[in-house]
């Protein structure tokens, strides 16, 4: 299976930006549906973001109005904005969905990486 390797986690305030993003770990043809996910310590993992292959976006209630979802088609990668963060933001990010390694294999949903930790704290 491909894996997704996501990047641009690290420590913020409350009420500041983090910009993730998620791309495959080696070359493949395209991604569809992909997600943002996180995993707080004694919770769930819970999907934050969902990103159809035709741009529509869906977010959790927690995040709405502040997280964006968005897609670079051209790059296969996926990326997450995140504004006025709040500490209960803070968890291991994760991005999965189906992508296709060549043109002609079917959709298969990805590995799931090692995520990258955020962190929202004064």
């Amino acid at each position: 299976q491909v894996q997704l390797v996501e990047s641009g986690g690290g420590l913020v305030q409350p009420g500041g930006s983090l910009r993730l993003s998620c791309a495959a770990s080696g070359s493949i043809f395209s991604i569809n549906a992909m997600g943002w996910y996180r995993l707080a310590p004694g919770k769930q993992r819970e999907l934050v973001a969902h990103i159809t292959s035709g741009g529509k976006t869906t977010y959790t209630d927690s995040v709405k109005g502040r997280f964006t979802i968005s897609r670079d088609n051209a790059k296969a990668t996926v990326y997450l904005q995140m504004n006025n963060m709040k500490p209960e933001d803070t968890a291991v990010y994760y991005c999965n969905g189906y992508l296709k390694r060549t043109i002609s294999d079917k959709l298969e949903f990805a590995s799931w990486g090692q995520g990258t930790q955020v962190t929202v704290s004064s």
